[in-house]
């Protein structure tokens, strides 16, 4: 149970970090263009992500004589690397495009808290208010409306108990695959320093280095313009409209903050097999012919798709309304990039399916099918439409249930050890406001998915019964060869 005593969250620093200068080659004035990539997000709502690690030791004196110091060393030394967190966003008077500067003595901004409350219940699965988190989650700076931080941290003590970390940062110049890439760097150099003294030979494995050239990334059509005149177009509540090149993101208010609460939920290896034992037994069922109906089975659909039904169904929405599924497409692989570019390198791609599709008896099969659809998309040609990418999100009416993902399992969050262990909970505070669901491993280690969401609360009560119950049906038609 969570302790019923009222929690306290005290802010003991606020201060600026900066690259490491102890360097052989130390930084100067560096600027990175934006591409078309970046501007799309360029004015959605900063992604936050959470970290808890246990750590009983971390009394108050131990705290502030060792791990804080060693913490803000290895972040240094960690920015050193990448030098685009560490500067920031900005939209020069004479550029016809905002661009990212690094100027030496910039750094990002870390806030040092402690925090009274029961870090068991924080860091567990149980469900809880959405509110419970927000403390521990920092403000991304806004400097001026054409000047805005990229990049923000904060460190919060449980003593006795643990440590959170937590990470807010600019959607128009990470994506979620570089946010995990600079956490989990950050872990390694920090981590290296109890071998190696000398910071100067703590080097990082390819994985975590960055790939910083942002030319790679290829405009001939001018894709990068047409999204930002149309971001400088819009007029949605919550979007500054009145400065023509603000750089404020998108201001997405939570509605019914304290009505609202959050989960985690995971689905073994076990579970996905049989889930997808369970597909294939339907479209044999149906005599549905797969090369021209091709269905893609893999971990994330089959754990995407199967919780997309539970949410519509737990939401008790009208059968005539229409909702939303929606991916985020990496387009490294699929256009050459390196793997360790850092900079947003993501597609969304959108189908709106009839709630009746979803709520009937193949309802999972068909959720899948449209999935499958947009896989199918994907593959030929991930940058087809883009253009229309802007409009065709704007085609969707307001209110529309959708239900998007953020984050993915092959980014390997889990492995962000910085000596303590690997956390024992990774959360995405930022689908409080946007509706999506988080996708991640298993903590584990063991294979599987953990899905994080928020619902109100009633809606999660159905969630959970018909999450729990489809699971424990679907095995037992297994077992007992009923399909």
């Amino acid at each position: 149970m969570a302790s019923t005593h009222p929690v306290q969250v005290n802010i003991l620093e606020v201060c600026q970090v900066t690259p490491s200068l102890n360097s052989v080659d130390p930084p100067t004035e560096l600027s990175f263009p934006l591409s078309f990539f970046d501007i799309l997000f360029l004015k959605v709502a900063p992604a936050e992500r959470l970290f808890f690690y246990k750590l009983t030791e971390a009394t108050p004196d131990y705290f502030n004589s060792v791990i804080l110091p060693k913490l803000k060393l290895s972040l240094s030394h960690t920015l050193l690397r990448f030098l685009p967190v560490a500067g920031n966003l900005i939209w020069p008077a004479q550029s016809t495009k905002p661009i990212i500067l690094y100027t030496p003595n910039d750094g990002v901004s870390l806030t040092i808290a402690q925090s009274n409350a029961d870090f068991d219940h924080l860091s567990g699965t149980d469900i809880c208010e959405i509110t419970r988190s927000h403390p521990y989650v920092p403000q991304l700076p806004i400097i001026t409306d054409s000047k805005t931080s990229v990049l923000a941290l904060q460190i919060t003590l449980f003593p006795n108990q643990g440590v959170s970390i937590g990470a807010t940062v600019h959607h128009g110049v990470l994506d979620a695959k570089n946010v995990v890439m600079f956490i989990r760097a950050w872990a390694h150099v920090h981590k290296q320093f109890s071998e190696n003294e000398n910071a100067d030979l703590i080097t990082l494995p390819p994985e975590l280095t960055p790939f910083l050239a942002r030319t790679i990334i290829e405009d001939p059509d001018g894709i990068d313009m047409l999204y930002l005149n149309s971001w400088l177009g819009l007029n949605l509540p919550g979007l500054d409209t009145n400065i023509h090149r603000s750089l404020k993101p998108f201001k997405q208010a939570i509605t019914d903050p304290y009505s609202k609460v959050r989960t985690l939920v995971r689905l073994s290896r076990e579970d996905i097999k049989n889930l997808r034992e369970r597909v294939l037994c339907q479209i044999e069922k149906l005599h549905l012919d797969t090369e021209t109906r091709p269905m893609h089975l893999s971990s994330f659909v089959l754990a995407y798709a199967y919780v997309f039904v539970c949410v519509v169904k737990a939401k008790g929405l009208e059968r005539d309304d229409k909702v939303v599924l929606g991916l985020t497409a990496d387009c490294r692989a699929r256009l050459g990039i390196p793997e360790n570019y850092f900079g947003c390198c993501v597609m969304p791609f959108f189908v709106q399916i009839g709630l009746e599709t979803v709520v009937q008896e193949n309802g999972y099969l068909n959720v899948i099918e449209r999935l499958s659809e947009i896989i199918v998309r994907i593959n030929k040609g991930v940058l087809d439409g883009a253009k229309e990418k802007f409009a065709e999100f704007m085609t969707i009416r307001p209110g529309t249930l959708m239900v998007t993902v953020s984050g993915s399992p092959q980014f390997q969050i889990y492995k962000a050890d910085f000596g303590w262990g690997v956390p024992r909970k990774v959360e995405t505070p930022s689908i409080d406001k946007t509706g999506s669901i988080s996708m991640q491993e298993n903590a584990d280690g063991r294979g599987g998915i953990e899905i994080g969401l928020v619902l109100l609360k009633h809606e999660m009560e159905i969630f959970n019964s018909l999450f729990v119950d489809g699971l424990v049906l679907n095995q037992n038609q297994i077992v007992s060869g009923e399909h």
